[in-house]
Formats: C-alpha cells, sequence, structure tokens
C-alpha cells in the first residue's frame, strides 16, 4: 500500500497496479489519495523491473467519482494550484504505459484520470462524465480533449455535464474496450502483458511519439520522430529483435 486509500501491488513482476482504495466514498480524490498517487507514479518510473500499470478503483460502483466535496468545502479550495492532483502528463512524469481500468463511474477528477492513461478498459456499466458544470467549478484539465474526441462531443460533455456510457465512450474512441465487470482486471492485465513483452525501448519511444504528434504540426513531427527513434535503432534490443525471430525464441530485451 502506498497508504490506506490507495493500493500498490506489482504482479507476475513487471506490472504494478494502483487502486483507488474509499469504496464507502465512490473512491472520490482527497488529499490522502493525492500523496498516495504521487508515490505510486514514483514508484513505477524508479522501478526498472515494472514495465507497465494499471490504474483502477476498488468496489463495482466507482473509477473515481471526482474531488471529495466535503473535503473541498472545509478547505474553501478556490482555485486549485496546477499541481494540486497528480496528473501525468502534467505534474507528473512517467515514462511507461499507464492503462485506466474503470471500474464504475468516471466523473470529473475521475474522467481526468482515465484520460490522463494511455490505454483505457472499461466495465460495461461504467459512466464517464465532466460534471463540474453542476456544482459551478472549473475544468481546465480538458483541454487535451480537442486532440480525442470531435468538437461537438467534447462541447457536449462540458456544457451539459451529462454522462456517457462506456459503449459510447468506446464508439468514440475514448475508451480501447468494454467488458464486463468480472473481466474487468484480466482484460487490462492481458493487455499489460502484451505492451510488458515488447521491447521497452520502442514502446517508450512509441508512447512520447503519439504525444509529440499531437503538439506539432506533420513535418516538424516527422522530423522530431527521426530523432526519437534513432537511439532504439542503435539499441542492443533492436539487433536481438531480429536474432531472436530468426532463431525462433522469445526476446530477451534488456533495454539497452
Amino acid at each position: 500500500m502506498m497508504n490506506d486509500e490507495v493500493g500498490y501491488e506489482v504482479v507476475e513482476g513487471c506490472i504494478a497496479v494502483v487502486t483507488l482504495n474509499r469504496p464507502a466514498q465512490r473512491n472520490a480524490i482527497n488529499r490522502a489519495v493525492v500523496d498516495g498517487l504521487r508515490q505510486a507514479w514514483r514508484s513505477i518510473e524508479q522501478d526498472d523491473t515494472v514495465r507497465v500499470g494499471i490504474l483502477t478503483g476498488s468496489g463495482d460502483q466507482a473509477f473515481c467519482a471526482g474531488m471529495d466535496l466535503k473535503e473541498a468545502a472545509a478547505t474553501g479550495l478556490r482555485v486549485p494550484p496546477r499541481d494540486m492532483l497528480p496528473v501525468l502528463g502534467d505534474v507528473e512524469h512517467l515514462s511507461k504505459p499507464m492503462i485506466a481500468a474503470v471500474n464504475g463511474v468516471a466523473y470529473a477528477g475521475g474522467w481526468l484520470f482515465a484520460q490522463m492513461c494511455d490505454l483505457c478498459i472499461a466495465a460495461d456499466h461504467a459512466k464517464f462524465g465532466i460534471t463540474e458544470a453542476k456544482v459551478g467549478r472549473g475544468m481546465p484539465w480538458a483541454a487535451p480533449l480537442a486532440h480525442m474526441l470531435p468538437q461537438r462531443v467534447v462541447m457536449e460533455l462540458l456544457l451539459t455535464a451529462q454522462p456517457m456510457s462506456a459503449q459510447r465512450a468506446m464508439a468514440l474512441g475514448f475508451v480501447n474496450d468494454v467488458v464486463p465487470l468480472a473481466q474487468l482486471r484480466e482484460r487490462a492485465l492481458d493487455m499489460a502483458r502484451t505492451i510488458a513483452a515488447n521491447a521497452p525501448l520502442t514502446v517508450k519511444a512509441a508512447r512520447e511519439l503519439v504525444y509529440l504528434s499531437t503538439e506539432m504540426g506533420r513535418s516538424a513531427a516527422l522530423r522530431a520522430a527521426q530523432h526519437l527513434f534513432e537511439s532504439v535503432y542503435l539499441s542492443d534490443d533492436a539487433q536481438e529483435g531480429p536474432r531472436a525471430f530468426a532463431e525462433k525464441r522469445a526476446p530477451r530485451w534488456t533495454g539497452k
């Protein structure tokens, strides 16, 4: 455990599973959750044996229902500092893929947690919503959605504050797969295993390529990508992959 409200376990030697553990509060974000997630991200980044992470919630009702509004009301929170939440790709750096395994509602900050992960698997009863307009709060973190969803869909989500089903989220490309809740953990682990079996340097660079390309024009992204993959081509793993294929065996990746 990172603390009582964020679980952390490494399974199968290379997959870190991070679990929001406040089911009675629908896994709402409080100070302990923030602190626990910061520790989790840093543990994943620093552990060379971990190749992929999974973020999920405990229970069958909520992945994360957003900010703990009771705590926010008690503290009189006004403009949140940008680093208040441990947002991957903004406040926290993580060079390894993260999969969101959404086990229930993902509202407000819960949507943000699903959004910041690289991939998303959802239970078939899960719902996704950006509900800040219902409580007079803001969602500056939603800016990247312009690269993830059509403009009219983003407008609908932000202005109506109404949730969408996991099935619609998958049809729009926000979710990679939808499965029954009983199969959620295994489906996320299966995706993690598939990624972990691939060459780690290529996976790392490919992940960076996707984000780099959303911030550049076509020609600039192509030039940057060539530089990004140069160290991959020059690595020992780039020789090991073809050699293993020729010898009809599984590659032995070193990440070097």
